[in-house]
């Protein structure tokens, strides 16, 4: 019985490690000294086997808390590359909307006639003729008073000097044969050669 008893032990023990053949002389005399104390008291060999399988168990258990933890991680990197993402991109647009608004900033309001330039179809100019109080809230017609006590009217408020041009045009047809085109800048009326330039130039970009 005993001899069973210590041959089990030898097993026991030389599963622990990487196997009897490894061990040095003084490893192997050691561990059988150890066999032969677990044959002689067997509850210390069942309570070492014990504690082995709980061990085994335990680290089996923590093997499968890394495996299911690593996978956690795995889905929260992928969902904080897919944010990172978003942000980049949200970033972008914020980009875009500021450059856009920068340009909205800059450019004249289409219906801000105070500012940039416009064209507008002078109709004649007339003495002991106040008609100011239709220009108030009506910007397509309007008028201005000049040093020898006339009143300029005009009608109209053209971005495009070439829709102003069109449209002096059917005055004339209609019958007002002084109709001519008058420029403006920032609401202070200019010569027609200081804006000259610039209308050219958006007419060839136009035939381009």
């Amino acid at each position: 019985m005993k001899t069973k008893l210590l041959i089990v032990c030898l097993a026991l023990i030389f599963c622990s490690v990487q196997g009897f053949a490894q061990l040095s002389k003084a490893e192997r005399k050691e561990w059988k000294k150890k066999a032969k104390e677990y044959a002689k008291n067997p509850a210390n060999l069942k309570t070492f086997v014990e504690q082995k399988q709980a061990a085994d168990s335990e680290v089996s258990t923590l093997k499968t808390q890394v495996t299911g933890l690593t996978s956690q991680i795995s889905d929260k990197n992928a969902r904080i590359a897919e944010l990172e993402e978003e942000l980049s991109r949200m970033r972008s647009e914020l980009t875009t909307v500021k450059t856009e608004l920068a340009q909205l900033k800059e450019s004249p309001n289409p219906m801000d006639f105070s500012r940039g330039i416009i064209f507008k179809v002078q109709i004649g100019a007339f003495r002991n003729k106040d008609l100011s109080k239709y220009f108030e809230n009506n910007p397509n017609f309007g008028g201005e008073a000049t040093e020898k006590g006339e009143q300029k009217f005009t009608i109209g408020v053209f971005r495009d000097y070439w829709e102003a041009d069109k449209f002096k045009k059917y005055m004339r047809d209609m019958g007002v044969k002084d109709a001519w085109i008058v420029p403006f800048k920032d609401g202070v009326r200019v010569e027609i050669k200081d804006v000259l330039e610039g209308v050219v130039a958006e007419k060839e970009t136009g035939a381009k």
